[in-house]
C-alpha cells in the first residue's frame, strides 16, 4: 500500500509555472503570431527557436529567423520592463521595476555571432559563392510596451526595434520570390523540446530518452519525425486502488502508440540553464513535445 500511496501523491503533486519565464515565452509566442500575420502578404516565412550547432561546442538558440526571397532576418527578442542602458563595451544593463539591476552582457554581439554561424552553415551546405550571399539583418526586438529606451550606439552589432517597428519591417518590405534552398536550410534544424507538468510548469530543453522501455527506446532514437505525447493520470482518491492509473499516447509520423506508465518511470532530459540532465517522473507529466532531430549537416561535429 505504501507504493500506491507514493504513486498517488506523485500524480497529484502540482508544479506551478515560473511567472518570469512564462511572461517571456508568451511574449515570444505573441511576436511570432503577429509576425506571421504581418508578413504573410509579402511572403515572409517564420521559424521559431532555431537551434544551430556551435563550433565551440553545444547548440545556440535563435529566438526567431524570418526568411523571404534571398533575405534572412535573425531576431533576438527581449521582453524587459523598466529601463536599460548600453555601456561603452555594448553590455546591456537592465534596471527592473523592482529596483534590481541585471547585466545581460553583449546581447547584440551574441545574436550577431549566431547570425554569422547560421549564414556560414547555409553557405557551406550549398558551397555558395560571394555573389550568391544572403541579404542579412540582425535585429534585437524589445517588445515590452513600458520599456524606457536609452540612446542607441551607432556601431551596435544589431538593429534595435520595438514590437511595432519590427512588424512594420515585415509589412513594408517585399523580399521577392522565396529561395527554396534557404527554406531547406532552416527546416534542417531542430528546436527545444518541451515537457509540461501538472500545475502548469513547462520544462524546456533536450529529451534524451522517454524511459518507456527498450522497444520504445530504439524507436525514439531512430525516429525522423517530431513526437507529441499526452499522459492521462487518475488522481481521485479511488485511483489509489487502480493497478493502471496512468497511460501515455505518443503521436509521430501519423502513428499512435499507447503505453501504460508503471510506478517510478521517468524520462531523461537536460533542462535549459541546468548543468546536468535530470530524471522527470512521468507521474508529474501532462504532455510533451519533442522536436524532430536535426538533419546530419545541422548536427554538432
Amino acid at each position: 500500500m505504501s507504493v500506491r500511496w507514493k504513486w498517488w501523491r506523485s500524480r497529484r503533486l502540482k508544479h506551478p509555472p515560473d511567472d518570469i519565464h512564462r511572461a517571456g515565452d508568451l511574449a515570444e509566442m505573441r511576436l511570432c503570431k503577429l509576425s506571421r500575420a504581418a508578413g504573410r502578404d509579402n511572403g515572409w516565412k517564420i521559424f521559431e527557436s532555431v537551434r544551430i550547432p556551435d563550433p565551440t561546442g553545444g547548440r545556440r538558440e535563435i529566438d526567431m529567423v524570418v526568411i523571404g526571397g534571398n533575405t534572412m532576418l535573425v531576431v533576438e527578442q527581449k521582453h524587459w520592463a523598466g529601463s536599460f542602458v548600453i555601456t561603452d563595451k555594448h553590455h546591456f544593463i537592465q534596471n527592473r521595476n523592482n529596483g534590481t539591476q541585471h547585466n545581460h552582457d553583449g546581447v547584440a554581439d551574441r545574436i550577431a555571432r549566431k547570425a554569422k554561424l547560421l549564414n556560414a552553415l547555409h553557405e557551406e551546405r550549398l558551397s555558395l559563392s560571394k555573389e550568391q550571399a544572403l541579404e542579412m539583418q540582425v535585429i534585437v526586438a524589445m517588445t515590452h510596451q513600458r520599456l524606457e529606451w536609452p540612446e542607441i550606439p551607432h556601431d551596435l552589432a544589431a538593429q534595435m526595434v520595438d514590437e511595432a517597428g519590427f512588424i512594420k519591417i515585415l509589412e513594408t518590405t517585399s523580399p521577392g520570390k522565396m529561395n527554396p534552398d534557404l527554406v531547406e536550410t532552416l527546416e534542417g534544424f531542430n528546436t527545444w523540446d518541451e515537457v509540461h507538468l501538472h500545475g502548469g510548469l513547462m520544462l524546456k530543453g533536450d529529451v534524451f530518452s522517454l524511459g518507456l522501455g527498450e522497444q520504445l527506446r530504439s524507436w525514439f532514437a531512430e525516429r525522423k519525425s517530431p513526437v507529441q505525447a499526452t499522459a492521462e493520470h487518475q488522481r481521485s482518491l479511488f485511483s489509489l486502488f487502480s493497478n493502471n492509473p496512468s497511460e501515455v499516447t505518443l503521436k509521430t509520423g501519423g502513428k499512435n502508440i499507447v503505453a501504460k506508465i508503471p510506478f517510478g518511470l521517468t524520462l531523461d532530459m537536460h533542462v535549459v540553464g541546468e548543468k546536468t540532465p535530470r530524471q522527470v517522473d512521468w507521474a508529474n507529466v501532462t504532455h510533451i513535445s519533442v522536436s524532430k532531430p536535426p538533419v546530419d549537416w545541422a548536427k554538432n561535429v
